[in-house]
Order: C-alpha cells, then sequence, then structure tokens
C-alpha cells in the first residue's frame, strides 16, 4: 500500500533506551479523499523508528467496503524496501511494473521486493464487502537495496503451538515453521490466534528486537497490558516470549529482527540513506511517470491501469535527515 499522506513527516528517533516492554500507541491517518480509507499506523513514531528492519506498520478495518469505497491505491513507486501484505478479511488485487498480476486473500502472503525500484497498484476486488488487514515495510540493508524487484506469494501453514494457532510468514521460529518467502536481512513475521483466556509461550531469537501488534482482543506480555491496534515491543535478549490473551479471543502479528543498525532516510513510498537520494527518487517518478518526459528507467510501467499514477508530494523545505534506531 502507498503511504497516501500529501505531507508525509519526517520523523527523528528518540535516542533514549526502550524499556522492557514499550507499548506504541497508534495514530490515524487517512488515506486519500473524501471517503479515504483510514489506518492505524503504529510504525515508524518518535519512540520507535524500526524494530529490526520493520520500519512501517499501517492497521486497517475491518471496513465495510459499502461505506468506504474499500482500498483503490494508484500505481505509486518504492525504493529500498519490502511490502508485505497480510489479510484477515477480503480481497486484494496487486499489479506491478514487473508484470506480476496476484490475489491476496486471508492467511496469504504478498511480499513486493521494490530493490532498485518498482511501481504498483492496490484494489480490493469487487467480492470483497469487508476488508481488514495490514501493511508492513521491510527496510534492506544497503547491500541489498538496489537488487532487482520481483514479487512472491505463498500461502503459510498454520501450526498448532498448544493452544495457540501460529502462521510463520516471514523468516523462522525455531522449533516451529520456516517460511519460503525471500528476505535479506534476519526477520519473523508470524500471525498469532489464541482463544480467550489461553497463553502460549514462543521460543524466540535472542538476538531480535520483537513488535506484536494485537488485531483483536487483549495481550498480555510480562503482565503488560496490550490493548487492541497497539504494538508492543521487546528488546533483543529474549529467548521465549509468553503472551496470553485476556477475556476474548486475541489474534496478532508477531514481527521482529535483528537490529538494522543502518541510518535510513524514510519519505514518502521511499527508503534512501540521504537526502539527495530521496530528491533522486522523487525525480525520476516524477519525469519518467508523471510527466512522461524521460524513459521509464527506473520504475518501470504498470500494465492495465485505466487511470493516472499518483504524483509525489512536494519535499520539504528542510533537508531530510537519517533514522538510526540504536539496538535496545
Amino acid at each position: 500500500m502507498s503511504n497516501l499522506e500529501p505531507e508525509p513527516a519526517e520523523l527523528v528517533c528518540d535516542e533514549q533506551p526502550a524499556p522492557s516492554i514499550l507499548v506504541l500507541e497508534p495514530r490515524e491517518v487517512p488515506l486519500g479523499g473524501p471517503r479515504a480509507m483510514t489506518v492505524r499506523r503504529t510504525l515508524p513514531q518518535r519512540g520507535r523508528s524500526l524494530i529490526g528492519a520493520w520500519c512501517f506498520v499501517d492497521h486497517y478495518g475491518p471496513d465495510d467496503v459499502a461505506e468506504t469505497g474499500g482500498m483503490v491505491v494508484p500505481p505509486h513507486p518504492h525504493t529500498g524496501l519490502q511490502t508485505v501484505s497480510w489479510l484477515f478479511e477480503g480481497e486484494i488485487e496487486h499489479r506491478d511494473s514487473t508484470g506480476a498480476h496476484q490475489l491476496v486473500r486471508p492467511g496469504e502472503l504478498n511480499l513486493m521486493t521494490a530493490g532498485r525500484g518498482i511501481q504498483h497498484s492496490e484494489v480490493s476486488t469487487p467480492a470483497t464487502t469487508r476488508l481488514h488487514g495490514a501493511q508492513l515495510w521491510v527496510a534492506l540493508p544497503d547491500a541489498d537495496r538496489r537488487t532487482t524487484p520481483f514479487l512472491e506469494h505463498t500461502e503459510p501453514r498454520p501450526v498448532e503451538v498448544g493452544a495457540a494457532t501460529v502462521r510463520v510468514f516471514i523468516g523462522a521460529l525455531t522449533g516451529i515453521a520456516e517460511a519460503a518467502a525471500r528476505v535479506f536481512s534476519p526477520l519473523v513475521a508470524a500471525q498469532l490466534d489464541l482463544p480467550a483466556g489461553a497463553s502460549v509461550e514462543l521460543p524466540v531469537d535472542r538476538r531480535f528486537e520483537h513488535g506484536l501488534l494485537v488485531d483483536a482482543g487483549v495481550a498480555t506480555i510480562d503482565d503488560v497490558a496490550i490493548p487492541t491496534a497497539h504494538l508492543a515491543f521487546t528488546p533483543t535478549g529474549r529467548s521465549t516470549l509468553r503472551v496470553s490473551a485476556g477475556d476474548a479471543p486475541l489474534r496478532g502479528l508477531l514481527i521482529g529482527g535483528e537490529p538494522l543498525g543502518e541510518p535510513i532516510v524514510m519519505w514518502w513510498n521511499f527508503i534512501g540513506r540521504d537526502h539527495d537520494e530521496i530528491v533522486g527518487f522523487r525525480a525520476a517518478w516524477q519525469s519518467e511517470v508523471i510527466d512522461g518526459t524521460a524513459p521509464a528507467d527506473t520504475f518501470g510501467r504498470v500494465e492495465r491501469w485505466p487511470g493516472s499514477a499518483l504524483p509525489a508530494p512536494t519535499l520539504p523545505g528542510i533537508r531530510l535527515r537519517p533514522r538510526r534506531q540504536p539496538p535496545a
């Protein structure tokens, strides 16, 4: 999904050490015009810019498509990242400039590696009556961020872990499951479902920071309650993570990764390493795609889109500064 904010903010991370559990509150971000689709954004924010290489978390729905109009995101660019699309309800049609055309449904992963540059569109299908899911981004390490773009689609197998059902769709949970999709730094992502009142102890990598996005119910980690739509952060050093459900069934997304350890500049849909690189990405998008005055060398074309691509917002009148979350 695109970040459709007309004035995307520059965020500079807080350099303070993180507590053992940090609960991040979502902020509502309307995407689009009068019938804007609203998302709940928990990453990035001033208190936490990154969890491993995870740099962006939007959570949306359940939305009645008859009221909201669903998801209609015209072609837009990305650089230097992977987009992770995960649904709880609904169906989305993806097209991109590699020629990929793919539907994504609940329990299925669409992982798009933007690499040196890609553009794509995302539209909820006519059969979708309720739309509910999450869009996450992973920053690519400097050594891999100019890779050739590609799309992967996988259907992870649910695994029973005690009372919990776990679907690992990125990376691995040791002894539980390993995902097939390609990533470029040590990562994990899994859907976790727990019955009301139940608990599960998950083996996790001690090198990883972790986050738990609560989609439904209330979760508890270390006696800290994490309300619905909030994201709990835990620093490195854990070998297990015990998650408990409250009085209602719990559904959440567990993400994690080894701290990226690299400064990044993230603005609109681009990830680079300095201000001038972002300026160059924006200029290429405007000239190649929006104005059509240069060959489509960077972002290619999305075929069979009936309208126009999204123009880039105006850059702020200041130099964009890198963000780098220190190891917790």
